[in-house]
C-alpha cells in the first residue's frame, strides 16, 4: 500500500498539510530513484521524520524541511548501494557442490538421521517408518491403531518436528542449555502456534542464545506468514527496523487507521526498534490490532534482552535521549501514542507496550434519532 492509498482517509483534521507533501517528496525521492519499492519507502521515511519534528517546524517551513529530509535519505540510500557494490566480491562463494568431501559429509549425515531416530521412542519410530518407508496410508495406521487418519496424521507431524529438532541438535553438536529448550524448539518445528504461546517461545528465545540460533534454522525459508492481524519482526540490526517499520505500517493500514496515524505509528515503531539495535543484544517487535468495545486499536509490543534500563523515570523526561535517532526517544513515542507502558529489568531487559487508537473510532457516532424525533 502506497501514501495515496493511504491518504485516501481524510476525516483526520490534521492531516491535511502532510497530504500535501506527498506529491512532492515523491518527486524529490523518484528524481534519483528507480525501484517504485524504494521510493515509495523512502516517502513514507521522510513523512515520518516530518510528523516527528511538526511541533518544531512552523507551517510555512514544512515542505522545505520535507525536501530537505528527502533528498538525505536518498543520498543515504546512494552511500549505502555504493558500499555495497564495492564489497560485493565478498560475498561470492566458491561452489563446492562437487567437492572430494561429499562424500564424508553425506555419511555424517546419514549418521545424524539414525542417532536422531534413535531419540524417539519406539511407537514413534514405528509410525514413521510404517508411513514414510512402508508407505501406510493414515488410514490404515489409524485402523490398526483403532484411531482416526486425523489423530494418525497429528502423530506423524509432531515426530517429524521432533525428529527434526533432534537431528538439528546432533548436527550442530549441541546440548540444549535448559529443561524447556527442547519443548520450545519442537514448537517451533512444528509451527505449533498455541503451543508456541504456552512456552512463551518468542519471550523465551530472546533470552536463550542456543534456540535463537537453532530455532531461525528450523524456520529457515518456509516460516509461517503472520496472520493478517498481527505480525511480529526480529529486531537485531538496522535493516529490521525498517522491515518493523513497514510491517506495522501495514497492519495499521489494513485495520483502518488514517494515513497521518500510519504515519505516526511508523515512527513509534522505528524509534524503539532503533533503540533495540542501539542498546540491546536482539528483540522483537509485535504488531496486532485490538479492540475495545467499539474502538479499534494498534498495540505494538517492543522487547529486548539488553542492559535494561536503571531510572526509567528520567527516561520518560521530554528532551531526554542517549542517542541521535529521530530526536523522539520515548517521552516522544509516549506523546504520539494513545496509551503507554514499559517496564525494565536492569541486565535483563526492556519491554515497551503502547497502543493507538483509530481516530474514526474515537470520533463519537451521531447520536440516532428516537421514536419521538420521528413523529
Amino acid at each position: 500500500m502506497n501514501a495515496d492509498d493511504q491518504l485516501n482517509d481524510t476525516g483526520d483534521p490534521d492531516q491535511t498539510d502532510i497530504v500535501e507533501l506527498v506529491p512532492v517528496v515523491r518527486r524529490v525521492v523518484a528524481a534519483r530513484i528507480r525501484d517504485p519499492h524504494v521510493v515509495e519507502d523512502l516517502v513514507q521515511e521522510t513523512l515520518a521524520r516530518v510528523v516527528a519534528s511538526r511541533e518544531r517546524v512552523e507551517g510555512k517551513e514544512l515542505a522545505p524541511y520535507a525536501v530537505v529530509t528527502a533528498r538525505n535519505l536518498v543520498a543515504s540510500h546512494a552511500e549505502g548501494n555504493d558500499r555495497a557494490r564495492r564489497n560485493a566480491h565478498r560475498l561470492v562463494e566458491l561452489d563446492l557442490s562437487e567437492g572430494p568431501g561429499d562424500g564424508l559429509l553425506r555419511q555424517e549425515d546419514r549418521s545424524a538421521v539414525q542417532a536422531a531416530l534413535a531419540e524417539l521412542s519406539e511407537p514413534e519410530r514405528d509410525v514413521l517408518v510404517a508411513h514414510e518407508i512402508h508407505g501406510r496410508t493414515t488410514a490404515a495406521l489409524a485402523e490398526d491403531r483403532a484411531t482416526t487418519p486425523g489423530a494418525v496424521a497429528a502423530q506423524l507431524a509432531r515426530v517429524r518436528a521432533k525428529l527434526r529438532v533432534e537431528y538439528l541438535l546432533i548436527r550442530e553438536q549441541v546440548e540444549p542449555p535448559t529443561d524447556e529448550c527442547r519443548a520450545v524448539l519442537r514448537a517451533i518445528s512444528a509451527r505449533d502456534r498455541r503451543r508456541a504461546r504456552e512456552l512463551d517461545a518468542n519471550g523465551h528465545l530472546l533470552g536463550c542464545d542456543c534456540c535463537s540460533r537453532l530455532g531461525a534454522v528450523l524456520v529457515g525459508r518456509r516460516a509461517a506468514q503472520p496472520e493478517s492481524d498481527e505480525t511480529c519482526v526480529p529486531v537485531s540490526k538496522d535493516a529490521d527496523v525498517v522491515t518493523a517499520r513497514q510491517q506495522g505500517r501495514d497492519v495499521a493500514a489494513r485495520a483502518g487507521f488514517s494515513a497521518t496515524d500510519c504515519t505516526i505509528i511508523a515512527t513509534a515503531i522505528s524509534e524503539v526498534a532503533r533503540n533495540i539495535v542501539k542498546f540491546a543484544q536482539r528483540g522483537e517487535v509485535l504488531v496486532s490490532v485490538v479492540r475495545d468495545d467499539e474502538r479499534t486499536g494498534l498495540r505494538v509490543v517492543a522487547r529486548d534482552v539488553g542492559p535494561g534500563i536503571p531510572d526509567l523515570t528520567q527516561a520518560l523526561q521530554e528532551g531526554y535521549s542517549t542517542y541521535q535517532g529521530l530526536g523522539l526517544g520515548l517521552p516522544g513515542c509516549q506523546r504520539l501514542m494513545d496509551d503507554f507502558d514499559i517496564g525494565s529489568d536492569v541486565g535483563k531487559g526492556t519491554t515497551v507496550t503502547m497502543t493507538k487508537w483509530s481516530w474514526q473510532a474515537r470520533t463519537p457516532h451521531p447520536a440516532q434519532p428516537t421514536q419521538e424525533d420521528r413523529q
